[in-house]
């Protein structure tokens, strides 16, 4: 596997039907930072760059006016990053720096995670930077309730974009904060409105980027403030939490602990991201996992505060709190007898 400082992040942009990904992407694609990025779309997603493509570079493959690429995904997402990696290593393509794919909006975004985390070409060259997903301030909230697709795409982001809060009523919007919460701990909320345009932070910042790190970790840091996200009402009882572990974590008893509740509850695992403190380890590991499949730890230079207590975030189905909290604590007993128990953010 390559240095993460020399992968190339692949951000996922996803949301359900009509919630505006196209917009903010061509938003985003302005950018001057984001000038030398490739877009993946599915070859019959309604994309609207249409008036922007300039220039037929390769088979399936287009230049936008700003130098990004833009490719068709005609067949499996694994083939179709090979492809681009191999035009860019030949010079067929201009060359990239970054890479967007934008899913369709009833796409599940867990299996993208999984086959830039799991294929060993892909994850050499790549990794996964982050899951944005917009949701609309007007329907978002009935989506939630209605389409497990919508629930899935925003338990899994990083970031959520709570489009067209110009068009809904302050009600609507502190509504579907409150079910955004509750799904997502972790993932920051930014709301736009049409004609609104994004920083690039919103892709480069990420957890492996050295510029974006802190920034990236100090948003789902602050998951261990608000409201309890034990309370819940979407049909497929997903929900978030964070726990807090004052006492400094075994990295064997973890990884075994880690190990065995993916093997058996991998896919209602839907998220865990982590800063830990491991005994003997002066600086804290980070932790990201999507389902069956975790990032390779990466360990920060310092830690970003003066607290030094592990804190770990979990997004999850049908999964209790309280068991995987006590199972925890109970493996990392086993190997530090005198570890103070978990607690709940």
């Amino acid at each position: 596997m390559g240095a993460f400082s020399e992968q190339t992040p692949i951000n996922v942009i996803t949301g359900f039907l009509g919630s505006g990904k196209t917009t903010l992407l061509k938003g985003l694609l302005a950018a001057p930072d984001l000038s030398d990025t490739a877009v993946l779309i599915n070859e019959f997603g309604a994309v609207g760059l249409d008036h922007e493509l300039v220039q037929s570079v390769a088979e399936n493959t287009l230049l936008l006016d700003n130098g990004c690429l833009c490719c068709a995904i005609r067949g499996d997402l694994q083939g179709a990053l090979r492809d681009l990696l191999s035009q860019r290593q030949s010079g067929q393509v201009p060359y990239f720096r970054r890479v967007v794919i934008e899913t369709s909006g009833l796409a599940d975004p867990a299996p993208i995670a999984y086959t830039l985390l799991a294929e060993p070409v892909l994850q050499h060259h790549f990794r996964l930077g982050g899951i944005i997903a917009t949701v609309d301030a007007v329907n978002g909230g009935g989506q939630l309730q209605r389409f497990p697709e919508s629930v899935k795409q925003v338990a899994v982001a990083d970031r959520l974009i709570v489009t067209k809060i110009d068009l809904a009523d302050p009600v609507q919007i502190a509504t579907l904060h409150t079910s955004l919460r509750r799904l997502n701990k972790s993932a920051s909320i930014v709301e736009v409105a049409d004609g609104d345009s994004q920083p690039p932070t919103l892709l480069t910042d990420d957890m492996y980027d050295v510029a974006g790190r802190e920034r990236e970790i100090s948003q789902w840091l602050a998951a261990e403030v608000g409201e309890d996200a034990l309370i819940h009402d979407h049909a497929d009882h997903i929900h978030s939490f964070a726990l807090t572990f004052h006492s400094p974590l075994d990295w064997t008893a973890f990884g075994i602990w880690m190990t065995m509740l993916l093997h058996s509850h991998g896919d209602n695992v839907l998220r865990i991201k982590g800063l830990l403190n491991v005994a003997g380890v002066p600086t804290p590991v980070l932790i990201n996992g999507v389902q069956h499949i975790v990032h390779p730890p990466s360990h920060l230079p310092a830690w970003p505060s003066e607290a030094r207590h592990s804190r770990i975030i979990f997004i999850v189905r049908d999964m209790d709190q309280v068991t995987i909290e006590a199972s925890l604590t109970a493996f990392n007993k086993l190997a530090n007898p005198g570890a103070a128990p978990g607690q709940a953010a």
